[in-house]
């Protein structure tokens, strides 16, 4: 595929997600105040910037492939939008005060056995649907077998993805570095449009780190999981059978990781690690005498509070699937 058409899709994305900062600018009040939250500063931040960015990377996405895969581009409509649309939904209702404490898989079913269905259970089960469709979408083999081997794969790369970049959605900027590290190696080349997408992403990320680095935005799940999901579709197209075992084996150790692993410590003694990850931020919060309550003021903050209505960057967690 032409560089034309990745340059133009890049471009696009920019251009609507840019576009789409501006609408958002101008929410009804009602809708505003459901995502606004307060972060560690005591300063204001918006939600806004997940649904916003999620629907610039996946309509340039759509676009940008459907002349040339167009079944590609229907993966790439589904999955990136069917993970926005169930990530809000955690957002919003994931943050009230019944429901901070269903975290992780854990906590999921902790939820169920007390017969409670939890926000983010509903948003690992919307993920893994569309995922499925979406892997139902792209190439696979002939054989029923083979077909069927392939789908399940390539739902597992797209789920997986998704979840694992929303597993770094906890610091400023951060969910937007990874997701353009793991976009790059995916622009070179291309096959069956996997280099289109990944474009899209590379566009919409770029045009939303600004507000989030200045900590006056942020991607929340839906956000983050979209993008994953975008790039776990660019990923799975281009792979092929072995190569999304690898890369689901991948992706699903990296999940159980996280149940055990902070990540955040990880980067933190990693010195290009952490080089990388506080590029572009404000320095900490300066700590203060009488911190209010719930609020971490010392060293480098959790990068955002628990208490309503405050951001879900609540430090480091114990959760799967991108759960806080």
């Amino acid at each position: 595929m032409p560089p034309a058409r990745r340059f133009g899709t890049a471009t696009l994305a920019v251009a609507t997600t840019f576009a789409l900062q501006r609408a958002a600018a101008r929410l009804p009040a009602s809708i505003s105040d459901a995502l606004a939250r307060t972060n560690h500063r005591g300063e204001p931040v918006t939600l806004a910037e997940g649904p916003v960015t999620a629907l610039g990377a996946t309509l340039a996405a759509v676009i940008g492939v459907a002349v040339v895969a167009p079944r590609v581009a229907a993966a790439a409509g589904v999955a990136g939008l069917g993970a926005a649309a169930v990530g809000a939904y955690d957002d919003v209702v994931g943050a009230r005060p019944d429901q901070r404490t269903d975290k992780g898989f854990r906590g999921h079913l902790d939820a169920l056995r007390a017969g409670r269905v939890s926000a983010g259970a509903v948003k690992v089960a919307g993920i893994g649907a569309s995922a499925l469709v979406a892997g139902a979408l792209l190439p696979r083999s002939r054989s029923p077998l083979g077909a069927a081997a392939d789908t399940v794969l390539a739902a597992t790369v797209v789920a997986g993805t998704a979840n694992v970049v929303n597993l770094f959605d906890l610091r400023p900027g951060r969910a937007l570095k990874v997701g353009l590290l793991a976009a790059a190696p995916l622009l070179a080349g291309d096959r069956n449009g996997s280099a289109v997408v990944a474009s899209a992403v590379t566009g919409a990320a770029v045009t939303a780190l600004p507000d989030d680095l200045g900590e006056r935005s942020m991607l929340g799940d839906a956000g983050a999981n979209a993008l994953g999901a975008l790039l776990g579709v660019a990923a799975a197209a281009r792979l092929g059978r072995t190569g999304r075992v690898l890369t689901a084996a991948g992706l699903i150790g990296l999940m159980a990781a996280s149940e055990k692993v902070s990540f955040t410590a990880v980067i933190a003694r990693t010195p290009a690690l952490d080089a990388l990850d506080r590029w572009g931020r404000r320095p900490p919060a300066a700590p203060t005498t009488e911190p209010a309550a719930g609020v971490p003021t010392a060293g480098e903050p959790a990068a955002e509070v628990t208490a309503a209505p405050t951001s879900s960057r609540t430090g480091e967690p114990g959760h799967a699937a991108g759960e806080r």
